[in-house]
Order: structure tokens, then C-alpha cells, then sequence
């Protein structure tokens, strides 16, 4: 039959790992949180980019069609 008593250093070890991973936990979630945060500001970033860029194409297209029709205007009699 096997020795029921664990070795003080395997059980030593153990511990100092368990208080490693339960101390450095808070510091990994802050991480994380951090990390979410600016991904989330990136993405809203880039949304504003792209909608400015859409009102700046639409007007372009507007600006253009009143161009046009003023011109038109100008040709009548």
C-alpha cells in the first residue's frame, strides 16, 4: 500500500502556484477590461469615420445636382 502522506515541498509548491494564479487574477480582468475598452473606442471610432465619409459622398452628390440645376436654369429663356 502507498504512503498516504504527501511530500511537504509537492504540497508547498502547490500552494505558492494556487496563491500565484489567485493574486494575479485581479491584474488579468483589469487587463482584459482595458484591452475591450479601447477595442470598443477603435470601433467607434471608426464608425464615425465611415458615416463622415458617407455625408461627405452624399454631399458631393447633392451639391453637384444643384450645381447642375442652377446651370440648367441659367440656359432657359
Amino acid at each position: 500500500m502507498a504512503d498516504p502522506q504527501v511530500n511537504a515541498q509537492i504540497t508547498d509548491a502547490i500552494t505558492q502556484t494556487n496563491v500565484k494564479v489567485v493574486a494575479e487574477a485581479p491584474a488579468q480582468a483589469i487587463a482584459a477590461l482595458y484591452q475591450v475598452a479601447s477595442h470598443s473606442a477603435g470601433l467607434s471610432l471608426q464608425n464615425a469615420v465611415h458615416s463622415q465619409q458617407a455625408l461627405n459622398q452624399i454631399s458631393n452628390a447633392v451639391v453637384s445636382r444643384a450645381v447642375a440645376m442652377i446651370m440648367s436654369i441659367a440656359d432657359k429663356p
